[in-house]
């Protein structure tokens, strides 16, 4: 028997448009029993340290100083889901596709869809994150590396995306990322940004996919919000990330004031062999972001959380 489809509004016109502007579809897989709090919390459990975040922030106005990071040690898949229900809290489960075969079926299916429908798209690397988060809590403004994809489960939320050029992305922004001298939620940000954005506000069973690397910030409306990312490579997209790298390498080793992105030929092929030297011969230590770790979970204290000794979490 044939698999239902997981994306439903699907138009000829979505293949020309995808990966280089926004598009919003419908989605069923808020319907999905992979998404229901019962398996939610049994996923909480069993995701390993590496593979999570949990932060708080200030709700009222952009402060990336706010942003704290903790855990959820000790603490049930239910006590997890209550905390968040009832508190200022921002869950973050990486690579679910690895922990639960539910989740992995959906994935690929997922992609399955997109190559189906958008002629010559082959992806590789393709990742789920799922993403459980408190009344009115934001995610500040970044970018990603991968493709990206943002599908809604339960609850709305506020989405802002922008140009995915200067000044809202600029160049050495991105060598930052990619060289992990700096996390996505440093992308540099400015209020008058949001005169130039697209704002949609996401409904359960809609998706948004945007622009290669289009900065974007979320708010929940004052409901509880559960939604997925997924995200994708493609040989274009390796390309672009080698070039931020080697970019990278050449303003700070080379003393290049303004490397340029180089779409083909022998100066791309240059650009993948000096990045791929970098990260895989030793040339360089490669950074690991650190994470001070100073709250832990709590349904019964306020905001859902309370205060530990800090530590540091390398990633």
């Amino acid at each position: 028997m044939a698999q239902e489809p997981i994306i439903l509004d699907w138009q000829d016109k979505h293949a020309e448009l995808f990966g280089n502007h926004m598009i919003r579809l419908k989605h069923r897989l808020h319907e999905s029993p992979i998404f229901t709090d019962e398996a939610l919390a049994r996923l909480i459990e069993r995701i390993p340290r590496e593979h999570y975040h949990v932060n708080t922030m200030n709700q009222e106005f952009h402060d990336p100083t706010s942003w704290r990071d903790g855990e959820i040690s000790g603490v049930s898949g239910e006590e997890v889901l209550a905390a968040v229900r009832g508190g200022k809290i921002w869950v973050l489960l990486q690579r679910v596709a690895e922990v639960d075969a539910g989740y992995k079926a959906a994935l690929d299916q997922v992609f399955a869809e997109f190559e189906e429908k958008v002629p010559g798209l082959k992806t590789f690397k393709q990742k789920m994150s799922i993403l459980i988060s408190s009344p009115k809590i934001q995610v500040y403004y970044h970018c990603d590396i991968p493709g990206q994809s943002l599908w809604q489960i339960r609850g709305r939320k506020r989405v802002y995306i922008y140009p995915n050029t200067a000044p809202f992305l600029r160049q050495e922004a991105m060598e930052k990322i990619v060289l992990n001298e700096a996390d996505e939620q440093d992308t540099p940000y400015q209020p008058w940004f949001d005169d130039y954005a697209q704002i949609v506000d996401l409904e359960p069973g809609e998706m948004l996919h945007w622009p290669i690397n289009g900065p974007h910030r979320v708010v929940n409306y004052d409901c509880l919000n559960i939604s997925f990312t997924t995200e994708h490579w493609t040989t274009a997209l390796r390309n672009r990330y080698a070039n931020h790298y080697a970019n990278g390498i050449l303003r700070r080793s080379f003393g290049v004031s303004n490397p340029q992105i180089s779409e083909a030929g022998p100066a791309l092929w240059a650009k993948l062999a000096l990045a791929g030297a970098h990260r895989f011969t030793g040339m360089q230590k490669k950074n690991r972001l650190t994470y001070k770790v100073d709250f832990r979970v709590d349904p019964k204290a306020p905001f859902g959380m309370r205060d530990i000794e800090a530590y540091e979490l390398a990633k």
